[in-house]
């Protein structure tokens, strides 16, 4: 049995206990989590209650008794747990954004590399956009024109969220763009693949220095395809998180407003098809979901998906999304940024290394 040890308590790191928690008890993996750390020792001590688990005094007393650690802290928190995990020799799946900015973020790959790892980037699992990715990859509709993605939640340091982080530069890096829309960004690279370059507007209304509330940012590609993605923090506290995808073909209109199940929309000549996007078959092992079924649903397939590789592969194990897809995004990020402190103007995408395909 695997010993899991979760590093940092707080929205996130619950949402991740909760999703490995119904992953044990539900018979669909050999690992449990066993201990939890957090600067808030409440904090771990609460999140420790549904697993069984010791809540560690220190981040060393827990990277000592697991063999497998989730680090979910705030971001700018990432690059010591994880490189204290690194050191030892631990799988790390580790939340994103890797770190607050580009530098930060190649810092923690670098240590990430040391060892299996996978980054939470959890979109990539979403069944409905794994059924527009392979449509569009097809050709089955003509080539891509433009693609559309509107990414809004409530400023979330209030509500279900309540991380005040978020509303702290140092601690966040910046506002809606790297925090939430750089799922948005290893989405459509998914599809659509590496953007040449990047354009972007930000602004903040909130008065929350460092952390735009609004983005605006405009993705070129190589054969002349645009994407857009409008990133946007609000307080319509009844709106949580929610997308609506967009993507233009020459002979099809393809859009969804789910991120996870759907369904898929697709309008032709021949009128609108709808592909209904189905959950993992283990799902329905899972109980007590109630209202937050589907968070956790979208967190447990790509944990399972680690856990089930170093089941499998050991030391050789690399989970997926890694940090390739993660520095990609990450520099994306960082271009969107300059673009918008230099007034919208065009910042080119050097490649992501020799990785890229």
């Amino acid at each position: 049995m695997m010993r899991i040890g979760i590093v940092g308590c707080g929205h996130i790191g619950m949402v991740h206990g909760a999703a490995l928690e119904r992953l044990v008890d539900g018979g669909l993996v050999d690992a449990r989590v066993t201990a939890t750390f957090d600067t808030d020792p409440a904090r771990a001590a609460a999140l420790a209650v549904p697993h069984g688990a010791t809540p560690a005094t220190t981040l060393d007393a827990l990277l000592d008794a697991v063999d497998v650690v989730w680090i979910c802290t705030w971001t700018a928190a990432h690059a010591d747990a994880v490189e204290a995990a690194a050191d030892r020799g631990l799988p790390i799946f580790c939340e994103k954004p890797l770190a607050p900015d580009l530098a930060a973020s190649e810092r923690v790959a670098a240590a990430l590399r040391r060892v299996p790892h996978q980054v939470g980037l959890v979109l990539a699992y979403a069944p409905v956009f794994r059924t527009a990715a392979g449509l569009v990859r097809s050709g089955r509709f003509g080539r891509v024109l433009t693609t559309i993605l509107r990414d809004d939640q409530y400023f979330p340091i209030q509500g279900m969220y309540g991380s005040s982080w978020r509303g702290d530069v140092a601690k966040a890096g910046g506002g809606t763009f790297i925090e939430h829309s750089i799922h948005d960004v290893a989405l459509l690279a998914a599809i659509l693949g590496d953007p040449v370059d990047v354009s972007a507007r930000t602004s903040s209304q909130f008065g929350h220095e460092g952390i735009e509330d609004q983005a605006l940012v405009t993705l070129g590609y190589a054969d002349g395809t645009t994407a857009t993605i409008a990133s946007v923090w609000h307080q319509i506290l009844s709106r949580g998180s929610s997308r609506r995808l967009e993507i233009f073909c020459e002979r099809a209109m393809l859009w969804t407003e789910d991120d996870y199940l759907g369904p898929l929309h697709v309008e032709t000549d021949d009128g609108v098809e709808l592909f209904e996007a189905e959950a993992p078959p283990w799902i329905d092992r899972f109980a007590g979901l109630a209202e937050f079924a589907k968070p956790i649903a979208q967190y447990a397939e790509p944990s399972k998906a680690f856990l089930d590789a170093l089941a499998a592969d050991g030391p050789a194990a690399r989970g997926w999304p890694d940090v390739d897809a993660a520095l990609a995004a990450h520099l994306v990020v960082d271009a969107a940024y300059r673009s918008a402190s230099g007034g919208g103007t065009p910042i080119p995408l050097r490649s992501r290394g020799p990785s890229a395909e």
